[in-house]
Formats: structure tokens, sequence, C-alpha cells
């Protein structure tokens, strides 16, 4: 295989572009970006993405298809491979790769500057280097620090409240730690290395052998916390502009399966009014502190709430969340027209360090325009694949549809892998978005989908979601 395994882009002079360079599921992102950047600058506007997915058809514009790891596999395997590539990995394969080198200073022979638009900000990316480019995101520097899990504990426990914790050096002081805690901390230990997400790199522990279990022998620093039993487990989506400006587009509640594995989130959150505006209080203190350490830009944080109604903080994401996309597509049919989208937010943020004066930030009061969950049928162990579900329609276009059709409810497959692949352990399969009225409806259209994904499933483990 060849360093670019698909590409479709093409440049028109006439036209100024962005780089985005991340995973398909946050494309549309881009659209709203580039509809942002239209208006500011006042002349046609367009994007390139720069994405790791291997799928059996790309229904994208502009797209250039950039994954090593596959490249490797397909070689072993003979057949077809799909699979997830870390974040940093991906990075560092399109900063040298000599394709989007040469597709870099094509742009920058017809326009003076040229943004690039991430997922997260991470210092692998060095497209930055060349003159006239720059990342329209967080600082690469604040984000690792802010992201790292130990940091966050030691320097946020004046802010919000946090179970009782301890750092671990390498895993021997993580079993002597341990060992004295078991009594004490009966529901459970939640472990995690510093760097973790979706469940990665992290357990919630009865014994030590389920720690051992997960990270062998190695010696990582690690976090440990007392698990607390909870109900609910809320996340919220902000945007920091400055050390005193945040604004907050809204609460989600997130499914998590296995205790601490995230498979997606539904909208709107059930959490009484009360626990919610307490919600908002902590997250603004929380992005007043990112903003203080020179953070701006899109982040969440991430609670549980308990049966009585208290609140403990687990992590911030500094970074765009899972749920960004979805809600800009609430928020385009909650707030008046024109109203700037979390993208054009973020770009005054980054650029001018304040929020523009057409700002309308969602509050509590405002009816939900839309009910909407999302699930990520990701594999545990590695599938053939032997069906394809086809491109089925436009996000953005289903959210209008449905806000406007009362007694409407639908879902969307998107991301689909397609037909006769082999795909690695850890990898999307699809994403699936389901619309309605009610949390009811909604819950019913995630099921119907997940059947029509598993269908598509050659050979799989019962229990693998």
């Amino acid at each position: 295989m060849s360093e670019i395994y698909f590409h479709n882009h093409h440049i028109d002079p006439n036209t100024w572009y962005f780089l985005y360079i991340g995973e398909l599921k946050n494309y549309g992102l881009n659209i709203f970006l580039k509809e942002a950047l239209g208006r500011i600058l006042k002349r046609p506007v367009d994007f390139i993405a720069v994405i790791p997915d291997i799928l059996e058809q790309y229904d994208y514009p502009n797209i250039a298809v950039i994954n090593p790891m596959t490249a490797e596999d397909f070689l072993r395997y003979k057949q077809k491979f799909s699979c997830r590539i870390p974040a940093p990995s991906f990075m560092r394969a399109v900063s040298i790769s000599p394709h989007i080198v040469k597709l870099v200073h094509q742009l920058l022979d017809q326009q003076d500057e040229l943004f690039i638009y991430m997922y997260e900000s991470l210092p692998e990316m060095s497209l930055d280097d060349i003159p006239g480019v720059s990342i329209l995101g967080p600082s690469s520097y604040a984000a690792k620090k802010l992201n790292n899990k130990i940091y966050q504990y030691q320097h946020f426990n004046d802010l919000v409240p946090i179970p009782e914790f301890h750092i671990c050096q390498g895993i021997e002081d993580l079993y002597a730690t341990t060992k004295d805690l078991w009594p004490a901390w009966s529901d459970g230990i939640f472990v995690t290395t510093e760097y973790s997400a979706a469940g990665t790199n992290s357990v919630i522990a009865h014994s030590w052998s389920e720690i051992i279990a997960k990270f062998k022998s190695a010696d990582y620093r690690y976090l440990i916390s007392r698990y607390m039993p909870h109900q609910y487990d809320p996340t919220i989506l902000a945007i920091v502009a400055n050390e005193k400006d945040v604004y907050v587009a809204g609460i989600a509640d997130q499914r998590i399966e296995g205790g601490n594995r995230f498979t997606g989130s539904t909208y709107p959150t059930i959490l009484s009014r009360a626990v919610q505006a307490e919600l908002v209080k902590m997250t603004r203190q929380v992005g007043c502190r990112l903003g203080q350490e020179g953070y701006r830009g899109i982040f969440g944080c991430d609670y549980v709430v308990t049966e009585a109604d208290e609140i403990f903080f687990v992590e911030v994401n500094a970074r765009k969340q899972g749920t960004t996309l979805e809600f800009c597509c609430t928020l385009e049919q909650m707030l008046p027209p024109g109203a700037p989208m979390l993208p054009e937010l973020e770009y005054y943020a980054i650029t001018q360090q304040h929020f523009p004066a057409t700002m309308q930030e969602p509050t509590l009061d405002l009816k939900p325009a839309i009910y909407w969950g999302t699930y990520n049928y990701k594999i545990r162990e590695q599938v053939s694949v032997k069906g394809f579900m086809p491109y089925c329609g436009d996000e953005r276009e289903c959210f209008h549809q449905t806000s406007h059709r009362k007694d409407s409810k639908r879902f969307v497959i998107l991301e689909h892998i397609g037909n006769d692949f082999v795909v690695g352990s850890g990898s999307f399969l699809g994403r699936i978005v389901a619309l309605g009225q009610d949390h009811a409806g909604v819950q019913e259209a995630l099921l119907q989908g997940r059947k029509m994904i598993e269908l598509t499933i050659a050979k799989t483990d019962p229990d693998n979601t």
C-alpha cells in the first residue's frame, strides 16, 4: 500500500482553505467552521480533511486518508484491514507525509496563512513549524499538561469535590498503597494512568488480581481514587476564551458500561435543575482555571452524581468532546438565527481571546429542541465484517428535520467501515446517532441501530460491544 490510502482533494484557486486533521467522526464540525470563516473573512472558504479512517467507500469531498498501521496489517492479512491508530502516531505520520507537506505548500502558494483544525492539540503535530501555518486550537503544551489526570487531581481539588486519591510511583508503590486501602474503600478503587480516555488504561478494581490483570507489571505513574457508587455520569461541554469568560454549551448524560467504558451520551440530561446549576457553576470555575493556565478553546468536564445528589469531579478533557458535533446541531435549533456555533466561538477564543458580541449561551430554562443519543460501536476483539451499511444521511440535516417534526424519530449509522474487512480490536465499527422527542424513543432507535450493525459482523464474542 502507498503512503496515501485514498485521496480526492483538489484546490480551487478562488477559495481559501484550512486543513482538518483527525478522525472522520468529527468531519461535520468543519462545515460549521467553514461557514463561520466565510462570514468572517468575507470570501469563499473550504477545507481539506486528513483522516485515518479506512472505509469501504468515502462519501466526502476533499479528503486524504493516512493510516500506516493499516498498511502494515494489510501485508500480514492479505485482506482489507481497518484499525484505529493512536492519535499521536497519526499526527506524526501526517506531519512527515510528503503528500501532506506538498499539499501545505501548494495552499500557501495561493494564501498567506493556513489554519490546522484538530480534535485535540497534540505536540506530535509539527506542520505548524512551516512558516505561515498555525494551529486553530489550544496550545498543545497547555493541553498535554491539563489532560494529565494526576495534575488535575492535584490542582483542581480546591475548585470541585474530588474523591480521596493517592499518587503511586510504579507498580510496587501501587501494590503497597492499595493493600492498605481495600478494607476502607470497599466499593472499589479506580486506577488510571496519567493519560487515559474512554476506559483505556484504567480499571475499577476490587482486588489486586484485577489491577495486575489490567496493567501487568508496567511501571507507570498511577492515580488511584476511591470509587464513588453513583446514579449519573453527566458530561458538560464548554469553551474558555480567557481567565474569566467561559461559555457552557450544555449537559449530556454519558453511558458508561463496565464501570469505566464510555460508549455514548444522551441529551437532555435527566438531572434536576438544582444539580444542573451546580454542575454549570463548577465547570465555569474549572474553565477559569484552564484559562489561567493558558488554555483557550473547547473542553469538557465529566462528573458523577450520587443518589443523594452529591457531585464528584471525574476529569477534564482539554479537547473537543465526543458530543461537540451533536451540541452544534442542537444549538442551531435552539438559539436565534445567526448565533455563533461552537467552532466560531472557539475561533474567537483562540484568535481574539474573547467571545464575539453576538454570542448566545443557552440557559437551563431553554426547552430542548430535540432529544438525541449516540452510541459508539467499538469492538473489543478483532472481527470480520461481511455486510455493509451505506452512507445514510447528513447528521446536521437529520437534526433539522427531526426538530421540525414533533412526531418524528430516526437514527443514522455513520462511518460504518464496510464489507469484507478484518477490523482490529479497539476500532469503531460504526457510530449511531438517534433523534426523537423523548428519551424512550431515542433509546429504542439506538437499540435498532446496534442490531443493524451487529448483522454486519461475521464472527464476534457475544459480550463484544
